[in-house]
């Protein structure tokens, strides 16, 4: 071990059995609280436009600069991640991105609001994920596909449970009491967190030989982000994220305020209607074809890709009916069958980058997928605000359709053109 390391190995207490399970609780509420954050300024979004006065236009920006924000640190957040402690980032991320939200309960304008939400929020939630995932997967090992599985039910669990209380104290108490409470239940979790987890680093430096820390500390970065952008396919899986991303996150600010509008809901039931039937079906999408992709995967190569234009494909009549519809149970019907898409798109998500990139540089290639695919997605926000402001929101749900054809298109082109050739066969360790 090099002198220069600042995690030497040292004589440390076993890891508890039970530790990695109390890891992962803790991140599954960490992450409920990263999603929920970013849902409930949708969920009470007609109740600050009523209060401030701000534009549908001016609401927009505030989503697109919190993605923008998010996307720039992105790449800082993984190379966190591989430097510090990631138990520490976590808990930095939780902190900053929670004192963000309760701070934009006391937001006094919009350049406030912009400060709190946009900025601080936004840099917060983007070092959560790279460290996050990290953490899961060097606890676990042979549960690392449950774990991470489990892990991911918080992103829809905190989307819905958020949208509607947010909701709901927003509507008894005011908007910005709901920004109270998440942000200081946010706060609370980080120092949770930060005294209960463990020093990673000395863990993982204590489970590792010499030899193989140096080969890891030694990987030019340089090398990394050749082998990555030499993928062509790697630029089509970022360009489909890109759109899905797009469409979600359009989906997510101004669903609830589109059928609150339109079927005269109350706020409340417009959060529960259009997250809950979606996500609930999401759940069962995203189990089902993970677990038809792991079997069918060691016989056939391309099956995640398949599975990744299937959920963009399949979904994109629903996210058209969701738009078009004046049957409310229509549009129910609609949610579900997005909802399920949805899940079957996301089932492989990022475990696809895995079968065209080497398993020392994925690390880097996620990275740089998510870059471009998120500062797509920035301006869904103001685009459909604009969009509300001179049109109609029905218009601009409807074209989201668009978006996911073009991200399915995005995916065929790499099935039929690259993903051949880019392919790696990586060899099973179990």
């Amino acid at each position: 071990m090099s002198q220069n390391n600042p995690y030497p190995l040292q004589p440390r207490q076993p890891i508890p059995k039970f530790y990695k399970w109390e890891l992962l609780i803790l991140l599954w509420f960490a992450y409920f609280l990263n999603q929920g954050d970013r849902a409930i300024f949708g969920a009470v979004l007609p109740l600050i436009k009523a209060d401030t006065g701000f534009t549908d236009v001016q609401l927009g920006w505030i989503g697109t600069l919190f993605m923008i924000c998010y996307a720039i640190c992105v790449p800082i957040a993984g190379y966190a991640g591989d430097v510090f402690k990631r138990g520490n980032v976590v808990f930095g991320s939780l902190l900053v991105f929670s004192t963000g939200t309760l701070l934009t309960g006391f937001a006094g304008g919009f350049i406030m609001l912009v400060i709190y939400r946009s900025i601080a929020t936004g840099i917060g939630e983007a070092f959560y994920y790279p460290s996050a995932s990290t953490l899961i997967g060097q606890y676990h090992q042979k549960t690392r596909a449950t774990a991470i599985a489990i892990h991911q039910t918080s992103l829809y669990t905190g989307i819905v449970c958020s949208s509607m209380l947010a909701a709901w104290i927003g509507t008894n108490w005011g908007w910005r009491s709901s920004f109270y409470f998440f942000g200081s239940i946010g706060v609370l979790l980080a120092f949770i967190i930060l005294f209960r987890l463990r020093d990673d680093k000395a863990d993982a430096a204590a489970a590792s030989s010499a030899s193989d820390e140096k080969s890891k500390e030694t990987i030019p970065v340089g090398d990394a982000v050749r082998h990555a952008l030499s993928k062509p396919t790697l630029y089509c899986i970022s360009l489909a994220l890109g759109g899905m991303m797009f469409t979600n996150i359009g989906f997510l600010m101004w669903m609830p305020t589109y059928m609150h509008e339109k079927f005269e809901l109350s706020l409340f039931r417009a959060n529960f209607d259009s997250m809950f039937y979606h996500h609930i079906c999401a759940y069962f999408g995203l189990m089902i074809a993970a677990t038809l992709a792991d079997y069918l995967a060691p016989k056939r190569k391309t099956v995640r890709m398949e599975f990744k234009f299937l959920g963009l494909f399949l979904a994109v009549p629903f996210i058209f009916l969701m738009g078009q519809a004046n049957n409310l149970w229509i549009v129910y019907l609609a949610l579900c069958g997005f909802g399920i898409f949805r899940g079957v798109y996301d089932s492989n998500l990022f475990v696809a980058v895995f079968d065209i990139i080497e398993p020392k540089y994925r690390s880097t290639a996620m990275g740089l997928m998510l870059l471009p695919a998120v500062i797509i997605a920035a301006f869904s926000s103001v685009l459909l605000g604009w969009i509300k402001q001179n049109y109609d929101l029905q218009l601009g749900i409807t074209a989201l359709s668009c978006v996911y054809l073009l991200s399915a298109s995005s995916i065929l082109f790499a099935l039929m053109f690259t993903f051949k050739k880019d392919y790696y066969a990586e060899t099973p360790t179990e």
